[in-house]
């Protein structure tokens, strides 16, 4: 799902050909570059852009992809079988894109962490470590498990605090290529969303996606969504932009 229209970044912009440049620089050999701790994107003089950095932690129940998606995201070779996260796992993906208002673009350096569903439960520490500093929490219910879907207020609840506001809530459904498996419908998302205020957002199940251009024009709306709707939270913060989602029900 893209950014949605008078967004405050150019969706899309990065597979432009104002973009290439940019693209360059994540690729490498045609491929999605893995990044070092301490390498970044590299760029000519003249093309040099800030950084962003945003730490986002995904929360949800074990089995629905939330390390099929981190994969996707960075374009590594997604897991064919599912196994439980045994810890705490983070991925750097670097995603350039440009604010509407700016004619530079921003380079964002987006930290995903990732943490099994039974880790959190049996250490209690986890979860506020991954917490810790953090900008975003990714919520992830699979199209294929209902269940996933029917524990995302009480999952909302137990996560983020009433002192959490910061944080930038979203919902991410996955699997949802496998759309005969399908146990949530377009009625219940809906429904889902009008309630909580809340777009959700789609990401396929990953299987044989590829790590090239092909495989990240695929992540490309997820990616743009995701950074845009940090970028507007520090816009608001700072004054230059209106408010923009609506909050949940009290």
């Amino acid at each position: 799902m893209a950014a949605q229209g008078g967004s405050a970044l150019e969706p899309g912009w990065l597979l432009s050909p104002a973009g290439r440049p940019y693209l360059d620089s994540i690729l490498q050999k045609n491929q999605r570059r893995v990044f070092g701790l301490l390498e970044r994107p590299a760029l000519p003089p003249s093309l040099a852009v800030p950084t962003v950095t945003y730490k986002l932690f995904l929360s949800g129940k074990s089995g629905v992809g939330k390390t099929a998606l981190v994969a996707s995201l960075a374009g590594t070779p997604v897991p064919p079988v599912h196994h439980e996260t045994l810890g705490i796992e983070a991925t750097t993906v670097y995603w350039p894109a440009k604010p509407r208002a700016s004619g530079r673009p921003v380079i964002f350096q987006l930290h995903f962490w990732d943490c099994g569903d039974g880790a959190l439960k049996k250490f209690e520490h986890l979860l506020p470590a991954c917490k810790e500093e953090a900008d975003a929490i990714l919520f992830l219910f699979s199209f294929t498990d209902r269940s996933s879907f029917e524990e995302l207020p009480a999952q909302m609840s137990r996560v983020v605090g009433p002192d959490e506001e910061n944080l930038v809530r979203v919902v991410v459904g996955t699997k949802f290529d496998l759309s005969p498996q399908a146990d949530v419908t377009e009625g219940d998302v809906t429904a889902f969303e009008g309630t909580w205020g809340l777009p959700v957002l789609r990401a396929g199940s990953g299987a044989g996606a590829a790590g090239g251009r092909g495989g990240l024009a695929r992540v490309a709306p997820l990616l743009d969504a995701l950074v845009e709707r940090l970028w507007r939270r520090d816009q608001i913060a700072a004054g230059v932009a209106p408010g923009g989602e609506g909050s949940p029900p009290a």
